[in-house]
């Protein structure tokens, strides 16, 4: 506080802790911004000029209230150790390097308690360190579960399949049959003039109508058709995808954008396209 507005108050703890309490508050809000921003405002030393703040804090409003006479130096490094493993998800590295600090271990079990409570605290909130965060965030994160990361790896518009022949609500019984001829499909998206999905048809759900020729020209599309529970968006992950495969028992599912019909993806597909991305990461 020397050289500072608040000189005249380095005398009176309660001024002292409102200091500390505005510098820890600031101090969130600059960091954040920063890295927020995609600037460099380093992580290492704030993450330990936090914690020796936290930690002095602490023991100061303690000592303030309670006049504990607890060692204020002890605190200051057991927040930098519980500050960094927090932060860097970095247990061990909080205790070890803070231990190196002090140049003793006498505080090797405060320091572990501290470190430990800290990083248990934060894998409840947030599951990846400030360095894999934003990789977790764009799907990039390889982690040690290979099965997560090769779904990562694979995206839903590399494998939406455009071979589904499409008709229009308004068509009649006579235009499905002459789609159903030119089709190796036994789905049929029903989509209208602008692109929008309305409803499918499933061959196995009209094959009886097909040998009822009289039935061709009064029986409307519309009135075959069922609007799926199940769809995909391009932007889904493959996790999601897979689960919403296993939840529906479906082989294909429609892939819509804003409503629009874009195609479909078929569990084979994307089984076939996961063993070969599996292949490779293996390989890799």
């Amino acid at each position: 506080m020397n050289n500072s507005l608040f000189f005249e108050g380095k005398d009176n703890s309660y001024v002292i802790l409102a200091f500390l309490a505005a510098i820890l508050i600031f101090k969130v809000f600059a960091m954040a911004a920063t890295t927020g921003a995609g600037g460099i405002g380093g992580i290492f030393a704030p993450t330990l000029f936090m914690g020796a703040i936290g930690g002095f804090f602490l023991v100061k409003l303690l000592n303030t209230v309670y006049s504990l006479g607890l060692p204020e130096d002890n605190f200051t490094l057991a927040g930098m150790a519980g500050m960094m493993a927090a932060v860097m998800h970095a247990p061990l590295t909080g205790i070890f390097l803070t231990a190196e600090i002090t140049g003793g271990y006498g505080l090797f079990v405060p320091l572990i308690i501290t470190s430990t409570v800290a990083y248990l605290t934060i894998m409840r909130f947030e599951p990846h360190s400030i360095y894999t965060k934003r990789l977790a965030q764009s799907g990039e994160l390889i982690t040690h579960h290979k099965d997560k990361a090769v779904l990562r790896m694979m995206e839903v518009k590399q494998l939406i399949e455009h071979d589904f022949e499409v008709i229009s609500p308004k068509a009649t019984l006579r235009d499905l049959v002459k789609a159903i001829s030119k089709s190796d499909r036994n789905l049929f998206p029903v989509v209208d003039e602008n692109g929008y999905l309305k409803g499918m048809v499933k061959l196995s759900e009209v094959k009886s109508l097909i040998f009822e020729p009289g039935l061709y020209d009064s029986v409307k599309v519309k009135d075959l058709m069922y609007m799926p529970e199940f769809f995909i968006s391009p932007y889904d992950n493959m996790e999601t995808v897979a689960e919403k495969f296993e939840t529906s028992g479906r082989y294909n599912l429609a892939v819509i954008e804003d409503g629009k019909y874009l195609g479909f993806i078929s569990r084979a597909v994307a089984f076939s396209k996961y063993r070969k991305t599996l292949q490779n990461f293996s390989n890799d």
